[in-house]
């Protein structure tokens, strides 16, 4: 039981650390005004950038698949609510990498035919990038949601205490509110996902060091 609360700890940090990396090597090539050209001289910082999206996408399936058996104990339609919630997030963020994969495809064909300002290819790259972003923010709605229903059972039970548990639905609250915002197309600024970040970094710690609290643990057995 150790051994899984600890590699769910590691999956946790390993998640937050590659996204964390992937999207700063992402956002600033996807954010600039000549997209097509951009893109087109930083391909490798892009491919990485994929690659440890991808890497986080995968290891959100991880976690989810290493609390299960712990969180049914509890409640076990909540628990069924958080594992499909982090499957469907995966499955959100790998089809959004398909966006920058089109926008390096557009940018080696516009520029082997010399129309790197052609209006077409522009919108056809634009429409990547929104597409990308849009998936993004509709799969951290899904987590928000799937989050709150996994920070309740921690709460209730006491796996953790319960000070964590109210900073990660606190965290969770801010990610639904500034995620239903993006999608509605209004910028929330970043202040909304501070508790989440805390919580995101402080939770693997947590099981990590000290695990989940066996009291608890035995009481549900």
């Amino acid at each position: 039981m150790k051994k899984a609360e600890r590699m769910v700890g590691a999956l946790f940090l390993l998640s937050t650390c590659s996204f964390l990396i992937g999207s700063g090597m992402l956002d600033p090539i996807l954010h600039r005004n000549d997209l097509l050209v951009s893109v087109d001289s930083d391909r490798m910082s892009v491919f990485a950038g994929l690659f440890l999206e991808l890497v986080n996408a995968i290891a959100v399936v991880g976690i989810a698949m290493l609390l299960q058996p712990t969180l049914k104990k509890y409640h076990d339609a909540f628990a069924f609510g958080y594992f499909a919630s982090r499957v469907m997030e995966s499955v959100l963020l790998m089809i959004s990498l398909i966006g920058p994969l089109i926008l390096l495809a557009l940018s080696k064909q516009s520029v082997s035919a010399g129309t790197t300002g052609d209006s077409y290819l522009q919108t056809l790259g634009n429409l990547a990038v929104e597409a990308h972003y849009l998936l993004f923010d509709i799969a951290m709605l899904v987590l928000s949601l799937g989050s709150l229903l996994f920070c309740y059972i921690l709460y209730r039970s006491r796996l953790v205490p319960r000070w964590l548990s109210i900073i990660g639905l606190i965290g969770y609250t801010g990610l639904l509110a500034s995620s239903s915002l993006s999608v509605a197309g209004l910028d929330a600024g970043e202040v909304l996902y501070i508790p989440g970040a805390i919580f995101e970094l402080v939770l693997p710690v947590w099981l990590m060091v000290k695990g989940f609290n066996p009291h608890a643990q035995a009481s549900a057995k």
